[in-house]
């Protein structure tokens, strides 16, 4: 198999893509904004239109300090919020003055066909100019043969001033669709928050 290249090496001058290599688009579904919200769930959107879904964090801030970002996901006609989900959960830290700097397997942030919501991040600080943002992946919702596979990488601040930067994968152990996603801290609202659902073409 050929592959395939841009003819002109310089990124700014390609006014195309070569033969046969098509890009992705995104599209806006919704935008739904937090605001002293005990969960943010969206309940619409999410179908048989889009093999992909992408939903962006954007300044997810939490009202009460040292709290977990979380997850979970309701399969069509369900409730609650509690599908099963097998997952693994490791992260990055650094502080801000310089130590700490360390990579990290979360044995209490996986789960093993768990219902509970899906832990997303280590502790998020809740000082004014701390938040949450990243990029959740929900691969192909509605297909009704398979598990349903989802990919998250937050970054975020943690109460002590780190930085750190969370990477959770896994599935949803059912074959029947998956329509509506549910965010939440561990305690405390999300005092704010933009959280933006695409589809992927």
């Amino acid at each position: 198999m050929a592959i395939k290249t841009a003819n002109n090496q310089s990124m700014t001058a390609i006014t195309a893509l070569p033969s046969g290599v098509s890009a992705k688009s995104l599209i806006l579904i919704s935008t739904t904004t937090a605001s002293s919200s005990a969960t943010v769930d969206i309940t619409s959107g999410i179908d048989d239109t889009y093999k992909e879904y992408i939903i962006k964090i954007i300044d997810a801030h939490p009202a009460s300090d040292d709290q977990h970002f979380n997850i979970q996901f309701n399969a069509s006609g369900g409730s609650g919020f509690n599908e099963t989900i097998t997952s693994t959960h490791f992260y990055s830290v650094h502080g801000e003055d310089g130590t700490s700097g360390a990579l990290s397997y979360d044995t209490g942030g996986d789960q093993a066909q768990g219902t509970s919501y899906q832990r997303l991040s280590q502790p998020v600080g809740a000082d004014n100019d701390q938040s949450l943002s990243g990029t959740v992946y929900l691969f192909d919702p509605s297909n009704t043969t398979f598990v349903k596979h989802f990919i998250s990488n937050v970054q975020y601040a943690y109460p002590t001033d780190q930085t750190q930067n969370a990477y959770v994968a896994g599935y949803i152990n059912t074959t029947t669709a998956i329509d509506e996603v549910s965010f939440k801290f561990t305690s405390g609202a999300i005092a704010a928050g933009t959280f933006k659902l695409y589809g992927v073409v």
